[in-house]
C-alpha cells in the first residue's frame, strides 16, 4: 500500500473508532456521549412528567404546609418570614437573588459535562446519584404536597414572580406547567448540593482544600429559596437527607454489583 493509501486506512480507522465510542462505546472510561444524553434527557423527561402530576392537592399541600409552620415554631426555626422582609429591604440584593435562583441550572449541566470530560473516574458515580435524586424524591412529592411560604405564610412576597429575569408571560408558563405545592424537600437546594459533592468528589484525591470550596454553592441556594420566599428551613433539611438516602442507595447498588461479578 503506498504513504497516501496506508493514511487513509488509518484515519477511516480512527473515525470508525470515534462514531462507535460516541454512539455506543467508551472512551477513557467514560460511557458513551450520546447514549448519556439520550438517557438524561429520558430522565428529565420523566421526572418533569411525574413531577407536574404529583400531589396537587391544595387543601392538603395548605395543611402540610401549616403543620411544618408548626413545627418549625416549636423549634425555633420559623425565620422564613422574616427572612424575606429582610430581602425587601434590601432591594440591591434583590435581582442578584434571582439571577441565583434561576440560572443554577447552568451549574448542574456544567458540573455534569465537566465531570464527564475531566474526571471519568467518578463521573458515573456522580449520576447515578443525580438520577437516584430524581426518583427518591417523587414519593416524596406525591405522599406530601407542601405550599411553600409564598402561598401559605401571610406577608411573604413573592420575589421571583415580582423580578423574574425571564419576564412575565414566561415566567407564568413556567409556574403553570410546574408542580406549585412540591416545596419539601427544595429541589433547588437538593440539586446545589449534588453540584457541590459531584465536584468535592472530582477534587478531594488530588486538591482536598479546593475540594470544599463548592459547598458555598448550596449555602448560597439554601439563603436564596429562604429570602425569596420559596421555602422552609426544614425543606433544606429534606434536601440535605434527599442528597445522603442517594449516596446511600448508590453505593450500596454499588457493592451489590460487585458481588455479583464477584460470584460469577
Amino acid at each position: 500500500m503506498s504513504p497516501l493509501e496506508v493514511a487513509a486506512h488509518r484515519l477511516s480507522r480512527l473515525m470508525a473508532h470515534a462514531r462507535s465510542a460516541v454512539l455506543v462505546g467508551r472512551t477513557g472510561g467514560r460511557p458513551a456521549p450520546l447514549v448519556e444524553v439520550a438517557g438524561l434527557l429520558l430522565v428529565i423527561f420523566l421526572f418533569s412528567r411525574l413531577h407536574a402530576a404529583a400531589g396537587k392537592d391544595v387543601a392538603a399541600a395548605t395543611a402540610n404546609a401549616l403543620t411544618l409552620q408548626s413545627i418549625e415554631r416549636a423549634v425555633h426555626l420559623d425565620i422564613a418570614l422574616g427572612a424575606n422582609q429582610w430581602l425587601t429591604e434590601h432591594p440591591a440584593l434583590i435581582q442578584p437573588a434571582v439571577y441565583y435562583y434561576r440560572l443554577y441550572y447552568l451549574a448542574i449541566i456544567g458540573v455534569l459535562v465537566w465531570v464527564f470530560v475531566r474526571h471519568a473516574d467518578v463521573y458515573v458515580k456522580v449520576r447515578r446519584t443525580l438520577v437516584a435524586m430524581t426518583v427518591l424524591v417523587l414519593p416524596v412529592f406525591w405522599a406530601l404536597p407542601m405550599s411553600p411560604p409564598r402561598f401559605a405564610l401571610p406577608g411573604v412576597v413573592d420575589i421571583i414572580a415580582a423580578h423574574d429575569i425571564l419576564g412575565g408571560h414566561v415566567s407564568r408558563e413556567i409556574e403553570n406547567g410546574r408542580n406549585l405545592y412540591s416545596a419539601m424537600p427544595s429541589m433547588h437546594v437538593g440539586w446545589s448540593l449534588w453540584c457541590a459533592y459531584a465536584v468535592w468528589c472530582a477534587l478531594r484525591g488530588s486538591h482536598p482544600r479546593w475540594a470544599l470550596l463548592p459547598w458555598i454553592f448550596p449555602l448560597g441556594m439554601a439563603a436564596v429559596v429562604l429570602v425569596t420566599g420559596n421555602h422552609y428551613v426544614l425543606d433544606i433539611a429534606g434536601s440535605i437527607v434527599l442528597l445522603v438516602a442517594s449516596i446511600a442507595v448508590v453505593s450500596a447498588w454499588g457493592h451489590l454489583a460487585e458481588r455479583r461479578r464477584a460470584r460469577g
